[in-house]
């Protein structure tokens, strides 16, 4: 892959174009130039600061936090709502909001589409697949940034809590 170069004061500038297509036998009616030959000993070209693309899937350095969504995706995939809401939700959610989100999840007017978009997000993130970025020190609180696994151009952000050692989304 090509790189990019960015100007430095006091540095030549190289341009890098495609090759030309003229037959051998075709002289060039270009001069030669000095190039960096003759570029002093502290110039130098400054590679450009590109984001980083993600090679693999990126996990949470925190083992408790990788335990607890390896939780919520066990109980995901068992579709285990009642299960998951309750190792999910943060602990100062009331009784009755916990089970008016249960109920959301559950019997609300989109209770399947938001129950598999939330299913699918945490399955991602327990893999890592997806996932471009963790912010947060991954002891009190991770962001996580990724790729909605099951819509395109959809970039979600979802935060974690841990209060008293136990990883919550946060609320």
């Amino acid at each position: 892959s090509r790189s990019k170069h960015t100007r430095v004061q006091g540095v030549p500038r190289v341009v890098m174009g495609k090759k030309s297509r003229k037959k051998s036998a075709e002289k060039s009616t270009r001069k030669p130039t000095a190039g960096l030959a003759g570029a002093a000993a502290d110039d130098y070209l400054v590679p450009v600061e590109r984001p980083q693309v993600a090679q693999g899937p990126i996990l949470p350095h925190s083992e408790t936090l990788r335990a607890k969504l390896a939780q919520l995706a066990g109980l995901a995939q068992a579709n285990d709502r009642a299960g998951f809401v309750r190792a999910f939700v943060p602990l100062d959610l009331s009784e009755a909001d916990a089970l008016a989100y249960l109920g959301d999840l559950t019997t609300g007017a989109e209770a399947e589409g938001q129950w598999q978009n939330l299913a699918a997000e945490i399955v991602a993130l327990a893999s890592g697949q997806g996932v471009t970025r963790i912010e947060g020190d991954q002891v009190t609180q991770a962001v996580f940034f990724f790729a909605h696994p099951l819509l395109l151009s959809c970039d979600r952000e979802v935060a974690f809590v841990c209060v008293g050692g136990e990883w919550r989304a946060e609320g």
